[in-house]
């Protein structure tokens, strides 16, 4: 006679799997409530498991919390990467990071609420600040594309370019974030023209810097 599991009793889920669960549940409730309000039994309770289930995965809100940024991270800045890589121009590379920006937080509203809630704060671990490293990077390359392969500057020169790109970089994807987010909550506004305003908005002013133009004050 063949025997049957008894009716129900449920199959245990893959480790990978239930992880995989866990780690979705915990992006959630990261995004929407942010690091200081999620308690783990928000996580279980996303999850439907008991709050023993989850710590015999995570063995705090801090590990999990570092395993839900560090996948975040390399998805974000792996996108904005190979996005940088496929453009010559500097004004398309602009052009292609935004896009991603867009794309990500479309895509990803939970990630991005998580990016937008804690970039900025540096107790949230070394994930968020190697992300702020890598877009300040990413822009920092688009900002001194042609001076650093222009022959005819000296090298006290292209460190002063340097020094001004430092304090731009912020400038910068803080524009980005900020409209992207905007976007985020007035959805009739075009998408493309919400990116559009953004290109504008950073590679004008940029030009009217670069070219020398400044504000005098008293």
């Amino acid at each position: 006679m063949t025997s049957h599991p008894e009716a129900g009793v449920r199959r245990r889920m893959p480790h990978a799997r239930r992880r995989e669960q866990l780690l979705r549940a915990a992006l959630t409730e990261f995004g929407r409530r942010g690091y200081h309000l999620t308690q783990m039994e928000h996580v279980a309770a996303g999850a439907q498991v008991s709050k023993a289930l989850l710590y015999q995965h995570f063995t705090s809100k801090e590990e999990l919390f570092a395993e839900v940024t560090e996948a975040v991270v390399a998805e974000l800045t792996g996108r904005m990467a190979r996005a940088f890589k496929a453009e010559r121009d500097s004004v398309d590379r602009t052009r292609a990071l935004v896009r991603v920006l867009f794309d990500y937080a479309t895509a990803e509203p939970d990630a991005w609420s998580l990016v937008i809630r804690h970039l900025d704060k540096p107790e949230f671990g070394p994930e968020l600040r190697d992300l702020r490293e890598r877009l300040g990077t990413s822009f920092a390359d688009l900002l001194l594309l042609r001076r650093r392969a222009d022959p005819a500057l000296s090298p006290a020169e292209l460190a002063a370019n340097e020094r001004r790109a430092r304090l731009l970089v912020p400038l910068m994807y803080g524009s980005m974030l900020s409209m992207v987010s905007w976007w985020l909550e007035h959805p009739d506004t075009p998408r493309d023209r919400a990116e559009q305003m953004t290109v504008e908005f950073i590679w004008l002013g940029l030009d009217r810097l670069r070219s020398g133009e400044r504000l005098r004050f008293p």
